[in-house]
């Protein structure tokens, strides 16, 4: 294996350690807010909450955005 592929290797690894810490910890706070919500009755009559998440990585120059609907069937 060259050094080049290795270095790449970790890299990519690293990358998904993140996006996998990323991820879990997204997910924890939308449920807790969701049920901080709920309590409150603030959701009533909402089918559906936009969620936004904004990945930036200043040293590459990197801004990506991503936007999706959530159900709260």
């Amino acid at each position: 294996m060259s050094d080049d592929s290795a270095t790449m290797d970790a890299t990519t690894m690293d990358i998904r350690k993140f996006l996998k810490k990323v991820g879990i910890s997204s997910q924890q706070e939308i449920e807790k807010a969701l049920e901080q919500m709920q309590g409150s009755g603030k959701l009533q009559g909402l089918n559906t909450i936009t969620a936004t998440m904004r990945l930036e990585v200043p040293d590459l120059d990197l801004v990506h955005t991503i936007e999706s609907e959530i159900s709260l069937s």
